[in-house]
């Protein structure tokens, strides 16, 4: 059976490569390398929760891009501690950015790493 899947995994015939010239086309630069695809799931797996996705709106939103906890308690309608937590699993996904002044913790999107995500589901 002859298919154009480039992703099929059976090693074709030689009798399939000539009227299927798809079937033995390299996979080229978009496969990913398995650190960069367990970067990538641990960032999807940031991105799976409404109150996160929330999050990243409302930075994107913010003046000047950035925001604390207590900026983005009342909007969220979460608790200080659920709002930490969520915004510390956006960080240590990379996703955001923190950066302390005084007793502040300031938050701001990382637009280089979602455009990094953005490319590698187009």
């Amino acid at each position: 059976m002859t298919t154009t899947d480039p992703l099929r995994f059976k090693a074709p015939v030689d009798a399939e490569c000539a009227v299927d010239p798809l079937c033995c086309a390299p996979l080229g630069d978009a496969v990913l390398a398995q650190g960069d695809a367990e970067q990538l799931a641990d960032a999807l797996k940031a991105l799976a929760d409404p109150a996160r996705l929330r999050v990243l709106s409302l930075l994107r939103a913010a003046p000047g891009g950035e925001a604390c906890v207590a900026d983005l308690v009342q909007p969220l309608g979460l608790s200080q501690p659920t709002v930490s937590h969520h915004l510390r699993v956006l960080a240590d996904a990379g996703l955001v950015t923190r950066q302390r002044r005084g007793t502040w913790v300031w938050y701001s999107l990382r637009d280089e790493r979602l455009a990094e995500i953005r490319s590698v589901l187009r």
